[in-house]
C-alpha cells in the first residue's frame, strides 16, 4: 500500500495510543480518513472504534456495514452487514471481547470482536408492545392494523 505523507506520520502516533489532531479541507465529514485509509465503504465512514489491543480499527459506515480493519497492514480484514441504514455508533466492551453497534434501522447489534459474529440483537419495545387489544371496539379496520404494527396484540381463541 502506498501511504501518504500525513499517514506516515500519523499511525505510529496513534499505535502508540496518542492522541492525533487534524484539520482537513475536504468538508466530506472523513476528517480521520487521513489517518488511516478507510477503502471500502460505500459513502461515508461513520462511526470508528478501536479494539483495545490497537492492533485493528474497526468501522461504520452509511452503507450499514463494518469494517474490521489491520492496522499494520491497512487492510480491511472483515465486513459485517450490520445494519438497513447508516451505522450511528460504535462501542467496544471494557473487557474487549464484544463490540456493539447502531444505525439508523434502531436495534442494537452486538458482535464477537474477534471473529465478527453476530451474537445478540436489542430492540426497544415499540409504543404499544404487549397490548392487549383482544375484544376491543369502536376502531376501524386501520386502526386496528396500527396498532398490531405499533406492538398490540390480539388473542386468538381456538375451536370457539
Amino acid at each position: 500500500m502506498n501511504w501518504l505523507p500525513i499517514q506516515v506520520e500519523a499511525i505510529p502516533v496513534l499505535l502508540a495510543g496518542k492522541d492525533v489532531v487534524g484539520q482537513s479541507a475536504t468538508g466530506s465529514g472523513k476528517t480521520l480518513a487521513y489517518g488511516i485509509p478507510l477503502v471500502g465503504h460505500l459513502g461515508v465512514v461513520s462511526a470508528l472504534s478501536w479494539a483495545p489491543s490497537g492492533e485493528r480499527l474497526i468501522s461504520g459506515g452509511s452503507d450499514g456495514r463494518l469494517r474490521w480493519w489491520e492496522l499494520q497492514s491497512g487492510q480491511c480484514v472483515r465486513v459485517q452487514e450490520a445494519h438497513q441504514g447508516t451505522v450511528q455508533a460504535l462501542k467496544v466492551s471494557p473487557d474487549g471481547r464484544r463490540l456493539a453497534s447502531c444505525g439508523d434501522d434502531g436495534p442494537i447489534r452486538l458482535w464477537d470482536l474477534e471473529s465478527g459474529e453476530q451474537l445478540q440483537t436489542l430492540r426497544r419495545d415499540r409504543p404499544y408492545e404487549r397490548l392487549n387489544i383482544t375484544g376491543i371496539r369502536g376502531l376501524s379496520d386501520a386502526q386496528m392494523a396500527s396498532l398490531r404494527a405499533l406492538g398490540a396484540f390480539e388473542e386468538t381463541i381456538v375451536g370457539g
